[in-house]
């Protein structure tokens, strides 16, 4: 890296040059319109299954039926000789090509039970429906498929481990033939005196509440290509991922090549939501197969495989405590949360980890402890879907504060007031540390501030006698509030690198993902702000391991953070050394020269410049001719940010509900959004990333479950049963930030993505339990459906 100045100090005019009339972009803030939507709303977008390759296979999966079952007889003769099919890969057939049959561990750990990652090809055993045993590689996909109903499998049924709940029954079944028990593990997370705190508390009040299995279900679902070069040993993978870098060395390692020789491309990615952060079974026996077979191999997931192959997130139950002081300070909170893992670990135990070490949320928490008991079942593998953890946690915390709210006769708003953490504690230590071993530090925002504003915006003081008048007309309005903290920039470190061409093309390449959120735009701007140039002259490249050695990909509302800070460091250290080598070939000092419009000129005469292009071809050298002194080749810079200390996102969420006690039907009136994201690069794609996040919380609150029968065989196979909250289910959205620079990145950003879903569900839950306060019922679990409402509405009328 060049070292003309410090890394990301930036290179200022000097102010005593003579005016003009030129004034430097401002891209950071800006309401730029996406570069990525040209191609996107003119059907340009190239997504996987949108890649041509000449002379493809074709790969479909046999899955399993059966939540747990032997396989005592498999026959391929039939599939193997239908026309049209190429190979059929069992699990003896598929290990050959590789150095393990068994799964990485996304996460590593010298705690969990070991041999508990998934098979790429399940052999004498399945665990859930939806296990892939066999892959049959023809043709085409209808060959494919006609070649899957050919196959002759004869099943041993097993015992099935369907709950939490049953997986610790003494005599349970075990969830494996392999597995030591149905527990993977069991923690204690906690701060502070927690027995004292109880001990001497005013109040205690106990909850147990449910949060329901659910999916992620992005737009595209799962797909992978892979074609290999034998002249090289080299194969190129594209596939819809969060993470190309990892896909990448979980390949090399499964197939025994050097990493130099696999390439990953994540093309056009439609929407993650966290299901895609992870190297599945088929990303590795895809490859293997076009190894195998020496032609391209395609695979596109269908619905029906999303739903039982694609990762699924919780059940969670949890049974908690909290204490209180009389005026309702909180003094502890304590309990137990069993977690449902599934039936195999292939990423680690950061969902509970996260869900039970964020419980305590925005609030003062004195004392803490929760008993962690992570099981496994027979159901499809769960990791975090969009808020990792973090929706769970403020379901919980924010039905307590609604518990004590209740019980003490304290209006609700100002309960959480009084245990808001306050602008004058930040940085405010929470007690705990988090996955990297870094003490959990909020490092700032304005919670009162931001709470005020959503009851401001809501008319929280005007509720009571809207609430009135309704209910004087028949009708049954309700009012929700829920506050959330997130913490976002999960490091250790995002790349970016930025490169100017001796044509003057300027490149960004960075290992973060694409997934349709507008990070494409985000970054360009941000080099923008530097370089001066358009926006549209940045191209950028996201997710490609050829084109970047390094990269952690997208999850916990990182990448406008960690990305973000390392294209700032690039851009300026670029823009540092464009000034420095026009100073030489200008013989004008730095401080009298600027960038503009890809060039750099001199201020108090701008028809003398060199453009970026210019030094760039300076800078490629030639031989016998030396570079400007004290200059190193390549007009280019790559940024590696890295941290361990995380910006923390803050929300305050109010909403109106109407329930109809006849019908059980809910229907959002209005909601209010007040968010802190730290500076905002572009405030027209952060409220659309507070649309999403809030949407994708209806859903956890009034729709998405994920259900399962006593033999673990799934009842909700398709978006018929399965519901996702559409746009006739969403409300107007009011969104309204405030904004807290953050002091943990150069760029004063904090994360965004996952931040609206999380107070979602706990606010709408409570505008429902109020609206329906006639009836004195309570609602401890989401989602919440209109059959539910009645049932309790039904239960309260005849008690």
């Amino acid at each position: 890296m060049d070292t003309i100045v410090p890394a990301g100090q930036v290179i200022e005019p000097a102010t005593a040059a003579p005016a003009d009339d030129y004034t430097a972009r401002r891209m950071f803030g800006a309401r730029a319109p996406r570069i990525e939507d040209r191609a996107l709303l003119r059907g340009e977008g190239r997504y996987l299954d949108d890649i041509r390759m000449p002379d493809p296979l074709h790969a479909a999966f046999l899955r399993s039926p059966h939540a747990h079952a032997r396989i005592t007889r498999l026959d391929l003769s039939a599939a193997r000789a239908l026309p049209g099919v190429v190979a059929v890969f069992d699990a003896e057939m598929i290990s050959r090509e590789l150095t393990s049959l068994r799964m990485p561990l996304g996460f590593p750990s010298a705690t969990l039970q070991k041999d508990i990652t998934p098979w790429v090809l399940s052999c004498t055993e399945v665990a859930f429906v939806g296990e892939a045993m066999v892959m049959v590689v023809a043709e085409s996909r209808a060959i494919a498929e006609d070649a899957l109903a050919l196959i002759e499998v004869d099943f041993e049924p097993l015992p099935v481990v369907h709950d939490c709940h049953q997986a610790l029954d003494d005599g349970s079944p075990v969830v494996r033939s392999d597995a030591v028990s149905n527990i993977a593990e069991q923690l204690q997370v906690g701060f502070g005196e927690v027995d004292a705190a109880f001990d001497g508390a005013a109040h205690v009040f106990t909850e147990s509440l449910f949060v329901h299995r659910g999916a992620a279900h992005p737009m595209e679902g799962r797909g992978v290509l892979a074609r290999h070069d034998p002249v090289e040993d080299a194969i190129t993978v594209w596939t819809s991922t969060q993470m190309a870098h990892e896909v990448m060395h979980s390949i090399a390692a499964m197939l025994g090549m050097d990493q130099h020789n696999v390439r990953v491309i994540a093309p056009d990615v439609g929407g993650g939501f966290g299901c895609k952060y992870l190297t599945y079974p088929e990303e590795v026996a895809i490859p293997a197969a076009a190894r195998c077979l020496g032609r391209p191999v395609k695979w596109v997931e269908d619905r029906a495989e999303h739903f039982v192959s694609a990762i699924h997130e919780r059940d969670q139950y949890w049974d908690v405590d909290i204490a209180v002081d009389a005026d309702g300070r909180i003094r502890g909170v304590r309990g137990r949360l069993l977690h449902d893992q599934g039936a195999y670990t292939p990423q680690g135990i950061n969902l509970p980890y996260n869900a039970a070490t964020s419980v305590t949320g925005p609030y003062r928490v004195p004392a803490y402890r929760m008993d962690v008991i992570i099981c496994q079942t027979n159901k499809t593998p769960v990791i975090p879907v969009r808020g990792a953890g973090y929706p769970q946690a403020a379901f919980v915390m924010e039905r307590l504060l609604d518990r004590v709210a209740r019980e003490l006769a304290i209006d609700r708003a100002a309960l959480r007031l009084r245990n808001l953490i306050p602008p004058e504690k930040m940085p405010y230590d929470k007690g705990l540390t988090n996955r990297a071993g870094v003490r959990s530090i909020v490092d700032s925002g304005d919670y009162p501030a931001t709470q005020a504003a959503a009851l401001e915006h809501i008319d929280y003081a005007g509720f009571p006698a809207r609430q009135r008048e309704a209910r004087a007309r028949g009708r049954y309005l309700g009012l929700g509030l829920a506050n959330a903290v997130k913490a976002t920039s999960r490091g250790p470190f995002e790349s970016a690198a930025i490169r100017v061409s001796p044509l003057g093309r300027i490149d960004l390449y960075t290992g973060a993902l694409a997934m349709g959120q507008g990070l494409a735009t985000a970054l360009a701007q941000i080099a923008a702000e530097q370089l001066d140039v358009p926006l549209e002259s940045i191209h950028v490249t996201c997710g490609d391991t050829g084109r970047i050695s390094l990269g952690m990909g997208g999850f916990a509302s990182r990448q406008t953070v960690m990305a973000g800070s390392s294209v700032h460091l690039a851009a300026v250290e670029v823009r540092n050394k464009a000034l420095k080598v026009g100073e030489q070939l200008l013989g004008v000092p730095m401080d009298a020269l600027r960038l503009r419009d890809g060039r750099v000129e001199v201020i108090a005469a701008p028809d003398r410049f060199v453009t970026l292009g210019d030094i760039a071809r300076k800078l490629k050298g030639a031989p016998g001719y030396s570079l400007p002194p004290g200059i190193t080749p390549g007009l280019e810079s790559t940024g590696l940010f890295q941290t361990n200390s995380q910006a923390h996102a803050n929300a305050c969420h109010a909403c109106e509900v109407e329930v109809d006690p006849g019908t059980g039907a809910v229907r959002i009136l209005r909601y209010v959004a007040v968010h802190d994201s730290g500076r905002l690069v572009n405030p027209t794609m952060a409220e659309g990333q507070i649309h999403g996040g809030i949407v994708h919380g209806i859903g956890n609150a009034l729709f998405e479950k994920m259900g399962y029968d006593d033999e673990a065989q799934p009842v909700t196979g398709t978006f018929a049963d399965y519901l996702l909250p559409t746009s006739t289910e969403i409300p107007p959205i009011e969104v309204v930030f405030l904004e807290t620079p953050s002091p943990t990145n150069p760029i004063g950003v904090k994360g965004i993505g996952e931040a609206g879903t999380i107070p979602v569900a706990p606010a709408i839950v409570a505008a429902i339990e109020d609206a329906l306060s006639p009836w004195n019922i309570r609602l401890a679990e989401a989602p919440v459906s209109p059959v539910r409402l009645l049932e309790l509405i039904d239960a309260s009328t005849k008690a």
